[in-house]
């Protein structure tokens, strides 16, 4: 991998975890913060992007910078998994188990969708 490269990943993560703030930020603000709906935004519109990367046709350099730096940077495993464990600390457990299965179930399925999409372009 060039060192351009790694720059260029540098670069984007910045955008994406930018995007990932606003996003998060957005989506709390309009319908609350007793479910982390911010957080479930990101990842399926993540998981979505990421799918269409991976169905398109991108040299190794683009998928990288896309994928691994933007995306990377925009998604959050550690943030979804300290938002469901936080609900089942609170006593909330059923939102907990919701936040996980749907999660899953939702980002699976949208990342192939995604793939779809992207093997179609």
């Amino acid at each position: 991998m060039s060192p351009l490269v790694v720059v260029a990943i540098g670069l984007v993560g910045g955008l994406g975890a930018t995007g990932r703030f606003l996003l998060d930020g957005a989506v709390s603000e309009r319908v609350g913060r007793s479910f982390p709906w911010g957080t479930l935004a990101v990842n399926l519109t993540g998981a979505f992007a990421l799918g269409v990367l991976a169905g398109a046709t991108l040299s190794e350099d683009a998928y990288r910078i896309a994928g691994v730096g933007l995306l990377g940077a925009y998604t959050t495993f550690s943030t979804w998994m300290l938002e469901s464990h936080r609900l089942a600390e609170d006593g909330r457990l059923r939102p907990s188990v919701v936040n996980l299965i749907a999660s899953l179930v939702a980002g699976v399925a949208v990342a192939w969708l995604g793939q779809q999409v992207g093997g179609a372009l």
